[in-house]
Order: C-alpha cells, then sequence, then structure tokens
C-alpha cells in the first residue's frame, strides 16, 4: 500500500467512477482497477461495491475511506509546511461550499484571489452542509463555507457575509404585482423549500413558525436550482436567498418580494478546524474572503 493507491481509492469515490479517477490521474482505468484490487487484498476484504451503475463503499470502505483522507490531508500540510519553511510560494485551498454560496457568491473572490496569486490553486466544491463540517474535521479541505453555521468543538467560524431573504414566485401568480409582502399573507399558500435537514431550512421553519404562519408544502429540493425551477413552473412560491434569484429577476423570469416584517438575513460563514496551523496560501484566501487582504 502507498499514498498514491490511497490517493486513487478516494478519487474513485469522490469522482464516483473508475474512468473518472483515471482521467484525473493521467493513468489508464485497468491501471485505478489493480490498483484498488491490491489495495482491497491488502486489506483482505472488499471496499467497494456496484449497485447497478453506481459505486458504494461497503463498512469497511468507509472506514479506509475516512482515514485514508485524513491520512492525505495531514501529509499535505506537512508539504506544505516544508514549503513555507523553506520560502517557498505557491500552494493549493481547497474549499467546500454550500450549493447557494458556491454557485452564486464565491466566484468575484477566487477571480480577485487568483489576480493577486496567480501560483496557488484553488480548489471550489459543492456539498451539503453536514458533509461539509465532517470534511473540515477530517482535515480533507482546507475552509467550509455553509449558512447558518453552529458552534462546534472541533471547528472555528468567521462571519463572511449576509443575504436577505426574499419571497420568489411565477409572474402570473397574484403575488407577482407587489413589490413586499407580509408574511401573513402566504399562510396556506402552496410552498417550495429546502429539505428538512438543510439549515436554511430549519431557519425558514423558525421563521414561519414565530409568525405563526403555516404553508402547504408542495415540494422539497436539496438544491437552489430545482426549487426556482419548480417556482418558475408554478408549482407554489419560496423563501430564498435574494442573490441566488438576481438572474432570474433581472430576466424576467421570478418576481422576487421583500418581506414586511424583516429583513431576515441568513448569516453565512467560513470554517475550519481548530488547532490547525493554517497554510499561508489558506490564510491569504481567508484574507481575501473578510477583506482584510
Amino acid at each position: 500500500m502507498d499514498i498514491e493507491t490511497l490517493k486513487l481509492f478516494c478519487d474513485v469515490i469522490k469522482l464516483k467512477g473508475f474512468t473518472q479517477a483515471a482521467v484525473a490521474n493521467s493513468i489508464t482505468q485497468s491501471a485505478v482497477s489493480q490498483r484498488l484490487k491490491a489495495l482491497e487484498k491488502k486489506f483482505g476484504i472488499p471496499l467497494i461495491e456496484r449497485q447497478g451503475s453506481e459505486l458504494h463503499l461497503t463498512k469497511a470502505g468507509e472506514v479506509v475511506y475516512k482515514g485514508a483522507r485524513r491520512i492525505l490531508a495531514e501529509l499535505r500540510e506537512v508539504e506544505e509546511h516544508l514549503q513555507e519553511m523553506d520560502g517557498k510560494a505557491g500552494g493549493s485551498v481547497r474549499v467546500a461550499a454550500i450549493y447557494s454560496v458556491g454557485l452564486y457568491e464565491l466566484d468575484p473572490f477566487v477571480k480577485k484571489f487568483l489576480q493577486s496569486h496567480p501560483d496557488i490553486q484553488v480548489q471550489i466544491e459543492y456539498s451539503r452542509a453536514s458533509n461539509i463540517y465532517q470534511d473540515v474535521v477530517s482535515g480533507s479541505i482546507d475552509l467550509g463555507i455553509v449558512a447558518y453555521s453552529n458552534n462546534r468543538p472541533q471547528i472555528r467560524s468567521i462571519p463572511f457575509r449576509e443575504d436577505e431573504l426574499v419571497l420568489i414566485c411565477s409572474l402570473d401568480y397574484p403575488f407577482s404585482q407587489h413589490e413586499s409582502i407580509s408574511l401573513k399573507k402566504i399562510a396556506s399558500q402552496p410552498f417550495v423549500t429546502f429539505q428538512e435537514d438543510i439549515p436554511t431550512r430549519k431557519a425558514l421553519d423558525d421563521i414561519l413558525k414565530r409568525h405563526g404562519v403555516s404553508v402547504i408544502i408542495k415540494a422539497e429540493f436539496d438544491n437552489i436550482e430545482l426549487i426556482k425551477r419548480a417556482v418558475e413552473i408554478g408549482l407554489g412560491i419560496s423563501l430564498v436567498p435574494s442573490i441566488t434569484v438576481k438572474s432570474e429577476v433581472q430576466s424576467g423570469i421570478l418576481k422576487a418580494l421583500s418581506l414586511t416584517e424583516g429583513p431576515f438575513m441568513r448569516p453565512i460563514a467560513v470554517l475550519y478546524r481548530r488547532g490547525r496551523a493554517l497554510p499561508p496560501a489558506v490564510k491569504k484566501f481567508i484574507a481575501v474572503l473578510t477583506g482584510n487582504n
């Protein structure tokens, strides 16, 4: 067993396929398969199983995957600190963000960062908040970006920005004739929202409960794009961060209304592992995000 094999194993799971991992590592698919078979032989137990066309980790595979990611993360930290001691520039920053932030808010910050630090590689991935917390703790990512961050012993958070929540509806919905609306008006209306385990959904439920408003849930999704499409076709109304619908509002696809009881703001935070000595590249990226560069 070697580091490269562990990396291949992690890439197969992360990229969801042998072919994708082969391309990412500039080797053949056959070579990936052989390395993973050798890894399974080493441990004496299957690590990956197929269910139709999809790959899934076995229970043993989950243990190895978590351990491998931790090993790779620690090795990368060692390499970066050695580079720092040697006075070498460069490095990389691995960031995982929830969809609504990664898709709509990070781009200008990443561009600004790369203009100032072209020698540093930035990797952005989109993920669910629950996975981001786990990945920050394991060290498989440097920074996580989530909404409504909660306190955890192993994680530190830095305020990033706030988004105003607005009500959206299709252009032929009765509310579309208004610029603002009271939460009381949306009682008993068909509602499209995030899945229950997503922090923004929990915050929305709390807002509605505090104002004595009950809606009719028509659909729940795990990302903002599906919510917008459902509202666009008239499935219902929704409450979403205003920045995520800026393009659709400007294009006349959706109508966004402010809430008279508001504004209600969605706080976004940058997460990193407590007790970790952050590499220079990561510190520089945080400085750009927080405006301290």
